[in-house]
């Protein structure tokens, strides 16, 4: 069975309007997608972090280009049949224009949807000021509605992870997002179950995003659903994970000179077999 980037955008939709919740893990790379796939996830999205990780580069620092992300993200969603969803930051620019433009190119590549974040990428100056954040997601639903199929939009307030601890005005904002017409909302940062209601209440109906991974991983998948969280991702968690394991094992090599770790690795027959289908 061909299945077309409208199937997926349309499954990705169906997924934040059905009863319940879900989870949208982050793979880095072709590979891990392919991986995730098989586990029975039913979307993906990708992670700038992961992404700068396997470049060799910082994350949120403007390190990686939109050509290098929108690149990763089209790898991404060829290798599945399912939807893929691309973190595009800040759009990669800081006018309303180049969101909308972004998002054109992530329909391009054959994506079902990205998220578009309101951090500057300024140290001195991380959050755009809130007329002109909202001004740039109007412009990057206004594309998303243009293109001829359900291209999922997910508005990201970034303040609580860039030191600025206003749950007041990231409310705020989700709420001006929400009324640009962003499907789906979205502050990284969330700690607390009161954090989260707060925000679930404040956007409803509009589905809501949570991220685990960034300390925050006492709750399990039942308890925020229970919140009302429609969609959890976790962020560069699954990249993070690799690349601890292999820098364990590859230490393991070069201080002990011992080989242990090879015991508990996944067969290589195991992952060619995945990866010939």
């Amino acid at each position: 069975m061909n299945i077309t980037q409208t199937d997926k955008a349309e499954v990705f939709r169906s997924l934040h309007n059905r009863n319940g919740i879900f989870v949208i893990p982050n793979p880095w790379d072709a590979g891990s997608a392919k991986i995730l796939a098989s586990l029975g996830f039913e979307a993906l999205a990708t992670t700038s972090a992961g992404l700068a990780f396997s470049l060799g580069k910082p994350d949120g620092e403007g390190a990686v280009t939109r050509t290098e992300a929108l690149r990763n993200a089209g790898e991404i969603a060829m290798a599945v049949g399912i939807p893929v969803s691309a973190d595009l930051e800040n759009g990669y620019g800081h006018e309303p224009e180049v969101c909308a433009e972004t998002v054109f190119l992530a329909a391009e590549h054959g994506l079902a949807g990205c998220s578009i974040e309101d951090n500057s990428g300024n140290p001195k100056d991380p959050i755009y000021e809130f007329d002109h954040a909202v001004e740039r997601i109007k412009a990057a639903v206004q594309a998303a509605r243009s293109l001829p199929f359900p291209f999922t939009l997910t508005a990201r307030a970034e303040n609580l992870i860039c030191g600025r601890h206003d749950l007041k005005d990231t409310i705020k904002r989700l709420e001006a997002f929400a009324d640009a017409g962003a499907d789906v909302l979205f502050a990284p940062g969330l700690k607390t179950k009161q954090e989260i209601e707060a925000v679930v209440r404040a956007v409803a109906p509009k589905p809501v995003n949570v991220v685990l991974g960034l300390g925050q991983t006492s709750m399990t998948v039942g308890e925020l659903g229970e919140l009302g969280v429609k969609r959890i991702s976790i962020g560069s968690a699954l990249a993070r994970a690799a690349y601890g394991a292999f820098t364990q094992a590859a230490q393991e090599i070069s201080k002990k000179g011992t080989f242990t770790f090879t015991k508990e690795t996944t067969p290589y027959k195991d992952f060619n077999d995945l990866f010939r289908k």
